[in-house]
């Protein structure tokens, strides 16, 4: 990096060097299918450097930026990997990425030990001493993500951090974390989404815990943006949601994994994730039925996925629904289990066949014997229930090892493969 490209007060790289190594990392794991390195970004705001300057002078401000950044800094080398990026982005804000291998979990935890580094007061700054708390907005993203959507979630993340002034550590999931100039253009693009052909859906592959055999794969969407690349199902869908369009959506994704389930060997299954106004719809198992036999695929190899988050307005309805349906054959999965409230009535009355683990309940049962605790609990349960749970989110040899030694029949994440295209599942199928 030349030096021109550098902060002049910090020495560290601006925001568009910043993007450049972004684009980079992004490339590379394209390029390479680099199944296990996503990004890891996180942002830092620091917000009272006006009232530094009115105490103590700019000087001591600019000081304070330097001392800043010299913190920064010294942790990056410290405590992150040797492929991170330390960036000024504007003001008191600074970018801290990582390219590499790391749970959610432990990049909370790190964004959590800078706070407090930060925190720490700054002596001598124009003969005071100056105290200052950085808001932290944290992401994961993978080569589906733009340099420039992954700053403007970050940023506007910590925007509405000023309406929950309690809160220094956010995470910027979702559409929502979009800026709203942003949001609006998409609920305009994505009316001509579906004509232009950029929704298509993606094949998670899933193995079998046993003799790690191909068993089936999830359907996931994905949008091919024409300028921001491509977005996953969280944001397609809540965007449809603001354009009151989750039903044509869903329809056009449904009937594209069923046709194409319907080519694969009899012994693979599709897993298809169920929103919730489908699943309010008073003639969603009719309509599905419809679409089943249109496609060719038979009842028995499908399984809908469904979410907690779902269940919560109607559960009555939910389970006439479902009954319905598991009883053409139709399984049905508890999706993202652990992520949510875990209400164990669900279980009771619902026609449950598996469940899905979320990546978080797996995230740390290599390395901390409570997480282990506790996937054996919910296994432990599973069986009692004769229910199949399935882990997410497997994304190294140790982790894999340790949910089939538990009893995890199933098991799905990068370490197997990442989401592939139609044709790319189909090879991997005839393998």
């Amino acid at each position: 990096m030349v030096r021109a490209e550098r902060d002049r007060l910090t020495g560290l790289i601006g925001p568009d060097a910043a993007r450049r190594r972004l684009s980079e990392w992004q490339e590379a794991a394209v390029e390479l299918s680099d199944r296990a390195a996503p990004v890891h970004a996180m942002l830092l705001r620091f917000r009272r450097f006006s009232s530094v300057n009115l105490a103590y002078g700019i000087a001591a401000g600019d000081r304070t930026l330097a001392r800043i950044a010299a913190r920064l800094t010294d942790f990056a080398e410290r405590h992150c990997q040797p492929d991170h990026l330390l960036a000024r982005i504007s003001g008191g804000s600074f970018l801290l990425a990582v390219h590499g291998l790391m749970g959610r979990e432990q990049w909370q935890a790190l964004a959590e030990d800078i706070a407090l580094i930060m925190a720490e007061p700054i002596v001598d700054a124009g003969g005071g001493t100056v105290r200052l708390w950085p808001r932290i907005a944290l992401l994961r993203s993978r080569s589906d993500m733009t340099p420039d959507l992954i700053l403007g979630r970050l940023a506007n993340t910590l925007d509405r951090a000023r309406e929950q002034p309690a809160r220094r550590l956010l995470w910027a999931d979702g559409v929502m974390a979009l800026a709203e100039p942003l949001a609006r253009q998409l609920e305009a693009d994505l009316l001509h989404a579906l004509d232009r052909d950029e929704i298509e859906v993606l094949f998670q592959p899933q193995y079998s815990s046993a003799d790690r055999r191909l068993v089936g794969a999830e359907a996931l969407a994905r949008w091919r943006h024409p300028e921001l690349g491509r977005l996953g199902a969280i944001d397609l869908f809540a965007i449809a949601e603001r354009t009151d369009h989750v039903a044509p959506l869903s329809r056009h994704l449904a009937k594209m994994a069923l046709a194409t389930a319907a080519r694969w060997p009899d012994h693979l299954r599709l897993s298809l994730n169920i929103t919730a106004d489908e699943l309010a719809s008073s003639d969603f198992s009719e309509r599905l039925h419809a679409m089943l036999a249109q496609s060719g695929l038979t009842p028995d190899r499908l399984t809908v996925e469904i979410t907690e988050q779902l269940l919560v307005s109607d559960l009555d309805g939910s389970a006439t629904q479902l009954q319905q349906l598991a009883g053409s054959g139709v399984r049905v999965a508890l999706d993202d289990f652990g992520a949510g409230f875990c209400n164990f009535r669900y279980l009771k009355l619902l026609p449950i066949h598996y469940l899905k683990l979320d990546r978080s309940m797996v995230e740390g049962i290599v390395e901390d014997a409570r997480d282990l605790a506790v996937l054996r609990g919910i296994v432990a349960m599973a069986k009692a229930l004769d229910l199949i749970v399935v882990a997410e989110g497997i994304e190294t040899e140790a982790q894999r090892a340790a949910v089939a030694n538990e009893g995890c029949a199933i098991w799905q994440g990068f370490l197997g493969a990442p989401p592939l295209t139609a044709d790319a599942f189909a090879e991997l199928a005839d393998a």
